[in-house]
């Protein structure tokens, strides 16, 4: 009985100490929420950064949005780029027939008016120190164009240079026979053979004197034969060292003459039977020029603009070449202008094979040549080798 009154004590000692334990922490409980529900509210002193997805902004605050991006966005958005650099102009060099004078009016009108840089080109004109080097520094590659006259293309393409014509400026010849003294009565072929004759070219030389003066009269023994003038006709006219000049420029020397007093008569090669031809013509080297067909195709595109400019607008034309070499301006080459404009080629590039052709017969038939040569290994025409290609 004992034992069991014992053990009844303890349950109940235990009960009841669970109880009080129980009522202690509920009692501390209660206090400590007090405490937190009277003191200030809580915070999060850390930056929380939201989905900018998560719900769509307001029309206000999409506007701020987008003022912002705009102020931050990159200048070069806002700037068009800078222009690109043309590209570099392709340079070309052209060796002249001798000194600047109106007969280049297309190549000076081309260069001045930009007509061949609007090609990509930039054309150096050069003035030779001998008019007879130009062909030799063209088959050497030392330039790249160069002007003669036709009759020089045929006897140095059967001596086998590399040469080609490309274009024509001068359509016909600017030289002549200049004779002293007022001209006679029906000339005859006889009178002129008996003259003696000045030569400042090699064609004066080895194609006019020749037929002008027939062998019988060369070889008797008082026979005076033609000399070199060395490009100085008129002072061998002023000194009556020759009769005439059997190559003179006759647009300009019988009346430089006529300001000294001395006058002079022409003959013009188409009287003497020599064939009509080209007076200036551009050439290129022949080994090449396939090859560089596109680079002279757009040379003589802008050459023909410049023609057909001058042509169109003679006085301005004159006016841009004596303020660009006022060298030019002078009373005798303003009187032959005129008189040059009929002769410019229009069409620079357009080829007369007959013309070409007849001067290779008849330089055959002088015995001048032994054969003929074919036009296509005198001349082309550039813009016929483009479209080949």
């Amino acid at each position: 009985m004992l034992n069991a009154f014992l053990r009844a004590r303890s349950l109940v000692f235990v009960t009841l100490s669970i109880f009080l334990l129980f009522s202690i922490s509920a009692t501390y409980a209660n206090k400590e929420n007090g405490a937190v529900n009277n003191s200030e509210p809580l915070t999060l002193n850390s930056e929380v950064t939201l989905p900018a997805d998560l719900w769509p902004l307001s029309d206000n605050e999409a506007l701020e949005e987008a003022v912002e991006q705009e102020e931050d966005a990159p200048s070069m958005a806002l700037t068009p780029p800078p222009p690109l650099d043309p590209p570099p102009l392709k340079q070309l060099l052209l060796m002249l027939d001798w000194y600047i004078s109106p007969q280049h009016a297309a190549l000076i009108v081309a260069k001045q008016r930009g007509l061949f840089a609007a090609q990509g080109l930039e054309l150096e004109l050069l003035t030779p120190a001998d008019p007879s080097i130009a062909i030799k520094l063209l088959t050497a590659g030392e330039v790249d164009l160069a002007l003669t006259r036709q009759p020089l293309l045929h006897l140095h393409a059967h001596e086998g240079a590399a040469i080609t014509r490309i274009g024509t400026l001068i359509e016909t010849p600017l030289n002549a026979v200049i004779v002293a003294g007022n001209a006679p009565t029906n000339e005859t072929t006889d009178q002129l053979a008996g003259l003696h004759y000045g030569f400042s070219t090699r064609e004066g030389r080895d194609v006019l004197v020749d037929q002008l003066v027939p062998i019988s009269l060369r070889q008797i023994d008082d026979f005076n034969p033609p000399e070199s003038v060395h490009f100085d006709a008129a002072s061998a006219l002023r000194e009556s060292r020759v009769d005439a000049i059997a190559d003179g420029f006759y647009l300009t020397l019988p009346q430089q003459l006529a300001s000294d007093g001395i006058v002079t008569h022409t003959v013009r090669y188409n009287d003497i039977d020599v064939p009509r031809h080209d007076g200036l013509i551009l050439l290129a080297n022949s080994d090449t020029v396939t090859r560089r067909s596109a680079t002279w195709s757009r040379v003589l595109i802008a050459l023909e603009e410049a023609s057909n400019w001058i042509i169109e607008n003679p006085e301005a034309a004159w006016s841009l070449l004596i303020s660009s070499h006022p060298v030019l301006d002078n009373a005798i080459n303003e009187a032959a202008w005129d008189d040059l404009l009929r002769r410019i080629a229009i069409s620079p590039a357009a080829l007369d094979d007959r013309r070409y052709a007849s001067f290779e017969h008849y330089l055959e038939q002088a015995g001048i040549t032994e054969t003929a040569l074919p036009v296509s290994r005198l001349a082309v025409n550039p813009h016929a080798l483009v479209d080949v290609r």
